[in-house]
């Protein structure tokens, strides 16, 4: 299949027209669309006893490995089993993407055990998400300034880059802060709950975004959650003022979920190229400006799970659940020629795509 032009680009012509045109002036390929879509009808719904068999287990073996980090006494296999404990449960929170996505009634349950398993816990409640990653799917709102989950990252600073990392690692302090401080606050003193709820209630990138209010039952199930967490927050600051949970425990806890959130920092850093700046742009340039990395790379199913390998794909097909979207690609790669643009999102591994990140910035020095 032969059908991606650009002002006047045959398809042999894609890949240097992706780099030497800005995004915004890349047109939609139609028939890729519409092939895509049609080729994939089947694959839409949903598997329950995937996502709880994946979720369950993920998540024993995140806390199993946690108790192990806090309770081994040599210091190797602590290591090793924190390790273990990071990857297993950012799995397992990874799901929240999953969450953001489905039809709940075609998954019974799985937002609530999601948020008792995880996002409770972890400090990381489901509502911090919903309602906020749609937003980056919002063909007007890709890559624009109203985008919660992105920045031009390929055309800033340097240090930008380290910089996007080490703060995603502090982010166990500015969940304590936020239920444990914040929220008892906004109860105490109710003007302060807007700016909390624009600024401070969503898992994004972008400095700029303000959330804008929520109502009705998503309203109520997000004060359910805020008001769980909280009581966690706080329960455990003070299990550890009072020695009731050991200060390593505490320690081990936060520290695991740092290294959770820098992984999906490091692979938020190649989820896209970043190129855009501010325009809006079609769904053909959203998936060119994403990334696949598909087998037979290995790696990326710990630091991408739960399907995010295929990000540009999931860009393309946002309904597909995440155990559909390997198929997917299969379909689509073998259905689609060399020369079309559906082939020019995917990449062969981390290494690389960090490398084209820094030299972006480099360049924009």
């Amino acid at each position: 299949m032969n059908s991606f032009s650009l002002d006047g680009l045959d398809a042999t012509g894609i890949a240097s027209a992706r780099l030497s045109l800005p995004l915004g002036q890349v047109a939609d390929d139609k028939a890729m669309l519409r092939t895509a879509a049609e080729m994939t009808r089947d694959l839409l719904a949903p598997r329950p006893a995937l996502y709880w068999t994946d979720l369950l287990l993920s998540t024993a073996v995140g806390y199993a490995a946690l108790a192990g980090a806090i309770l081994f006494e040599p210091l190797d296999w602590a290591i090793v089993s924190w390790l273990v404990s990071v990857l297993a449960l950012y799995r397992a929170a990874s799901f929240i993407h999953e969450v953001s996505h489905m039809k709940h009634a075609a998954v019974p349950g799985f937002r609530l055990g999601w948020n008792a398993l995880i996002g409770v816990p972890l400090m990381a409640p489901s509502f911090t998400y919903e309602g906020v990653h749609n937003l980056h799917h919002a063909k007007t709102r890709y890559g624009t300034a109203e985008d919660p989950e992105y920045l031009p990252l390929a055309h800033m600073k340097p240090w930008s880059v380290p910089l996007f990392v080490l703060v995603s690692a502090l982010a166990p302090i500015g969940f304590l802060v936020r239920y444990a401080l914040l929220t008892p606050l906004t109860i105490l003193v109710p003007w302060l709950r807007r700016p909390v709820e624009a600024r401070f209630s969503a898992l994004c990138i972008n400095p700029e975004f303000r959330r804008r209010p929520t109502e009705g039952e998503a309203m109520r199930r997000w004060w359910q959650l805020e008001i769980a967490t909280s009581i966690w927050a706080i329960g455990l600051i003070a299990a550890t003022a009072t020695g009731v949970l050991p200060l390593k425990a505490f320690v081990i806890l936060l520290a695991t979920i740092s290294g959770m959130m820098a992984i999906n920092q490091v692979r938020t850093l190649v989820a896209h190229l970043w190129e855009n700046e501010g325009e809006e742009m079609s769904l053909t340039a959203q998936y060119l400006d994403s990334v696949n990395v598909p087998p037979p790379a290995t790696l990326p199913v710990l630091w991408a799970p739960v399907g995010l390998r295929y990000h540009a794909l999931h860009h393309l097909l946002p309904g597909l659940p995440y155990h559909s979207l390997g198929e997917a690609h299969r379909r689509l790669s073998t259905a689609f020629d060399g020369h079309s643009p559906y082939h020019k999102a995917s990449y062969d591994g981390l290494p690389g795509l960090l490398n084209r990140l820094v030299r972006g910035t480099l360049r924009s020095r």
